[in-house]
């Protein structure tokens, strides 16, 4: 791979060279704070005197490993020495965008206006860390290691092409020099006009299994989370809040509040009601004393009204998103199956509640919070105070888990406006149980599957009509503080997945909007959840009434998909599979989603009382070059069991607009002594690496139920099973 010289921009810094890619606008150039003894390299290095390499991650961390995959990129491409290797959160810029995260989350219709004139926010999420930006950190890397190359060879009269670097030095001949000793004098050097990429080059790291960078901290403790700041005289707020649909704040007893030691402010607005007070235990226990009462203007949702609106959706006219083929007439004759399936409420449940530490001084936010979208975090602050965002300064800080609770922006308005009231420093931290009600959940869907079979069972025409909320219209408008605009083609966030990796002559993926009257929001993988478990249970109930046997039934329509075929015949020859006849309790699923390949083979049935049980787990996962083999086993390992949590429970009712849950255990995830075995087998590959973090939960659902049949004869349609 070769980067041309005009691809660059090298401009001087006062703290050493920056190098910056022609693609960004000059003006959005980053510029990285440097402690004393640091050369910046750019946004994305920056290295001491002493030796030591600090990489700028622009993603958040919440356990995918993003602080170690990212750094290893550079240390693989640099030739440093993984010890010397560090991480710092990087600042909110342009540089640092995604707009892989965008599309997935928000849509690809709003064109370069959507995001106040930019053209995307910095987002983690989607699988897309190592997608995005592989490339422009082994850029970075690079033109790093060509400069300490020039620099090394100056030194010695030599030809720099003729250096190498290995573990932290450049060497040339019997000549060695450590990255440290030659950084600052790298400054003054010219980027090559060719720049080889070291992609492929034995004896790198790319392939290895380095030891995770935060793993130390995190075992030790040592880690910083926003709860975990502590500023002068700062106060500690818990937060209560109304039912979805408009609530308003109608009455509060402020003085039972104030007879709770340790409160110290009571703060009412339309939309809450905080207590502050010397300890988190004392305010929370202040808002119960307070008994708020609130008045929600609209009809608060239930289960019973998100079902109907479900219905209703579907029963109206949908909107064509994708397909092939003329399906109308596909239907126009015999043999046409039709089945319905449905997905209820999920819920993040993420460990760490919802918190933000916020300090507002002479017109100026500073803002400690874990943020999965920092730039339209602190824009939100900024619009909500009535200041400019640049004014705001958001430091990044870890996540405790988030499952997409850490995209929302609430607590950020919340901390910034409590901070201004309260004209002191001040941490808010909802409670288990607000985390939980209060955090937007996976929307609630119904999938209408139709096809037709023809000769052999073959399937000669597919439809797949979903009725669920446009849920990249809605987050875009609640994220960003304006309105979208939902193409007249549906929103394919809301059905992405839908569209079938089998090659078949006439299928169709129609949206039906739904209105369900409560918040909902982004989970990982997205809509491929709801849409993964329709696909997949449909096919196996296609295959049962084709007399044919589930595996090879799938396999004989990826002609256009070999790697995930590849999958299949993989997690079939390991798992042992028997053709998921009936009493075998085998059941089979398989999914293509960010550029990566599963497929999962389920031994399992129902236990006492007709539970849902999982004996054991084979998967077989193509993600294609993979940075970190460890990282990826973790990922799938994680997502599988994220996968039985989306299968078995990890769901909620809704009673009287708020969500029913209010504890870990009301969401039944599972537990140590019921996880099953599991088997991962990591497909090898040298395709452009794929996405991890999502890829093994969707396929779990659907492998469940189809195993649940292969054991029971019992079809079920809904998750949670």
């Amino acid at each position: 791979m070769q980067v041309s010289r005009r691809a660059l921009m090298v401009g001087g810094a006062a703290a050493g060279l920056a190098v910056a890619w022609a693609v960004w606008p000059r003006e959005h150039r980053a510029g990285l704070p440097v402690a004393e003894g640091e050369t910046a390299f750019g946004g994305w290095i920056k290295i001491g005197i002493d030796g030591h390499i600090v990489v700028a991650v622009p993603q958040c961390e919440h356990g995918q490993g993003v602080y170690t995959a990212l750094p290893q990129i550079v240390a693989d491409e640099l030739g440093a020495d993984w010890r010397t290797l560090g991480v710092e959160a990087s600042p909110q810029g342009a540089l640092y965008v995604n707009p892989l995260a965008a599309d997935a989350i928000f849509g690809p219709s709003a064109g370069p206006d959507a995001w106040l004139g930019r053209e995307a926010p910095m987002l983690t999420g989607a699988s897309s860390s190592i997608r995005r930006f592989e490339t422009p950190l082994r850029e970075a890397a690079a033109a790093t290691r060509s400069l300490l190359c020039k620099a090394a060879a100056r030194r010695w009269g030599g030809d720099w092409e003729q250096c190498t670097t290995v573990d932290g030095f450049v060497i040339l001949g019997k000549q060695r020099a450590r990255f440290g000793e030659l950084a600052v004098a790298a400054a003054d050097e010219d980027i090559p006009d060719d720049l080889p990429l070291r992609v492929g080059d034995e004896g790198r790291l790319t392939g290895a299994a380095v030891p995770r960078l935060d793993a130390p901290s995190k075992v030790d403790g040592s880690v910083n989370f926003a709860g975990d700041v502590r500023l002068p005289n700062m106060a500690f707020v818990a937060v209560r809040q109304g039912p979805a649909g408009g609530s308003r704040l109608t009455r509060i007893d402020r003085a039972a509040a104030d007879r709770v030691p340790g409160v110290t402010q009571v703060i009412a607005n339309d939309s809450f009601v905080a207590a502050a007070a010397t300890d988190w235990w004392a305010a929370n226990r202040a808002l119960g004393a307070l008994a708020p009462r609130f008045e929600t203007l609209g009809p608060l949702a239930d289960d019973a009204s998100i079902n109907a609106a479900l219905e209703a959706a579907l029963a109206a006219p949908g909107a064509r998103v994708a397909g092939t083929g003329d399906v109308a007439a596909a239907f126009a004759a015999t043999r046409v199956f039709r089945a319905d399936y449905r997905v209820a409420c999920g819920v993040p449940g993420a460990i760490e509640p919802v918190t933000a530490t916020a300090s507002f001084e002479h017109g100026r936010l500073l803002l400690w919070m874990a943020s999965q979208a920092p730039m339209l975090a602190r824009e939100a602050a900024a619009r909500l105070l009535g200041i400019p965002v640049g004014n705001v300064v958001l430091h990044p800080m870890m996540a405790g888990g988030s499952f997409g609770a850490n995209l929302e922006v609430q607590i950020a308005e919340q901390a910034a406006l409590i901070a201004r009231e309260l004209k002191r420093p001040v941490q808010v931290t909802w409670s288990r149980a607000e985390s939980l009600m209060q955090t937007p959940v996976r929307p609630p869907a119904i999938g209408r599957m139709t096809a037709k079979l023809g000769p052999a069972g073959a399937i000669t025409g597919w439809h797949a009509a979903i009725a669920t909320p446009p849920l990249g219209r809605i987050l875009r408008e609640r994220l960003s503080g304006r309105a979208a605009v939902l193409a007249p083609d549906g929103d394919p966030v809301a059905v992405d997945g839908a569209s079938p990796a089998y090659r078949l002559p006439a299928w169709a993926v129609d949206h039906h909007s739904a209105d369900v009257g409560v918040p909902v929001g982004w989970m990982p993988g997205g809509a491929h959840v709801a849409n993964c478990f329709f696909t997949e249970c449909f096919l196996d109930e296609l295959a049962r009434k084709a007399d044919a046997e589930p595996l090879s039934y799938r396999i004989a329509m990826l002609g256009g998909a070999p790697r995930l075929a590849r999958c299949l015949s993989t997690v079939a020859s390991l798992g042992g599979w028997q053709g998921g006849v009936a009493g075998s309790g085998q059941g089979i699923a398989a999914h293509a989603m960010r550029g990566s390949f599963v497929a999962l083979m389920v031994e399992g049935g129902l236990g006492d009382g007709g539970v849902p049980r999982i004996d054991r787990m084979v998967a077989a996962v193509d993600v294609g070059r993979a940075v970190n083999p460890d990282l990826v086993r973790q990922a799938i390992e994680g997502g599988l069991i994220q996968g039985i949590a989306v299968a078995t429970g990890a769901t909620t009712g809704f009673s009287g607009g708020l969500a029913d849950v209010r504890s870990f255990r009301d969401l039944g995830p599972p537990r140590l002594a019921g996880t099953p075995d599991i088997t991962i087998e990591l497909i090898e590959s040298d395709a452009d690496p794929g996405g991890a973090s999502e890829i093994a939960i969707p396929v779990v659902a659907p492998a469940l139920a189809n195993a649940i049949f292969a054991a029971t004869g019992r079809r079920l349609r809904t998750l949670p099973l």
